[in-house]
């Protein structure tokens, strides 16, 4: 997957895509049949993704509360295994932000991108002020050479199938029906990063990663599933995690601290993608670290067994 950064000076061979555009937080089932029709829009055609990069909300919003699923890195990694040839990951700037529609389809879908199709949700707005709906590029599309699909929201039988859904269920310590709307389990992506080295003094290991910039699932320890994704160890591993702030230590800022099971080596530096596939208990602070030390017993033991049938 070749990842395009600049609408304006675009090779020509990364022109022509069927394109489905949008955030794509969290690469959830509403988005994979979003590509899916942008893959049979046009099979003679690459398959692209247009989005953004910082996503809009969070560059007219920089101070909220962080809300993303996923990450730039995460979002290419689930997208190229959805077979995504082409990732335009523009970047959302003011320039951007103040195209009208009309312009946003002429400047960046034809005369930057030359897209052939592109395909939308029911509920897309773009251009200054989010004035341009679905219906409108529908119309620009007939009018400047491009066609158009407008996907049908995807729901279930309790309730549609969106990012904010997805984000109250892993708020909630519900992983499994985070996972029954992402349709695969919910990933935090990055490299593993230096931390005080406590779980190696205890005899479990960890592998750091920050969670900036996240949502952050419900504090406490999981069951997951890890993805080395480069470096000498690179594979698939079982393993518990803790997230949150580590209170038997202090005040620490949020991360996610993964100890993979039978495994051994220097993970430093190593890009992980954590799995979150089952919520067992909050964080807690314990009277000494012999009780904390049998707890992680307990964790990584019932860990085991919730893996063991994946």
């Amino acid at each position: 997957m070749r990842i395009i950064r600049d609408y304006k000076f675009v090779a020509p061979e990364d022109q022509g895509a069927t394109v489905a555009i949008g955030n794509f937080d969290g690469v959830h089932r509403g988005h994979q049949s979003v590509i899916e029709l942008a893959r049979a829009a046009r099979p003679d055609a690459p398959l692209g993704i247009m989005t953004f990069e910082p996503h809009p909300r969070a560059y007219f919003a920089p101070d909220q509360s962080p809300f993303r699923l996923t990450g730039p890195d995460a979002r290419a990694t689930r997208l190229a295994k959805l077979g995504v040839e082409r990732l335009y990951e523009l970047p959302f700037n003011k320039a951007l932000a103040s195209l009208s529609p009309r312009a946003f389809a002429q400047e960046v879908i034809v005369n930057g991108l030359g897209l052939t199709h592109v395909v939308v949700g029911a509920d897309f707005c773009f251009g200054q002020g989010r004035l341009g709906t679905a219906q409108d590029l529908a119309k620009l599309g007939a009018e400047l050479g491009f066609g158009v699909t407008i996907a049908p929201l995807v729901t279930e039988a309790d309730g549609q199938v969106s990012s904010t859904n997805i984000r109250k269920a892993l708020s909630d310590g519900r992983p499994r029906d985070a996972a029954a709307m992402l349709g695969h389990w919910h990933r935090i992506e990055g490299p593993v990063i230096g931390g005080e080295q406590r779980g190696r003094e205890l005899g479990y290991p960890t592998a750091n990663m920050s969670i900036d910039g996240l949502h952050p699932p419900k504090f406490g320890v999981y069951a997951v599933l890890v993805d080395v994704l480069d470096g000498p160890h690179a594979g698939s591993y079982h393993g518990a995690s803790s997230v949150g702030v580590r209170p038997m230590f202090g005040e620490n800022s949020a991360n996610i601290e993964t100890f993979l099971f039978d495994f051994s080596g220097d993970l430093y530096g190593a890009q992980l993608s954590v799995g979150l596939v089952e919520y067992l208990r909050p964080e807690l602070k314990f009277d000494g670290l012999e009780a904390l030390i049998a707890q992680m017993e307990q964790d990584c033991a019932q860990c085991r067994d919730i893996l063991s049938d994946l």
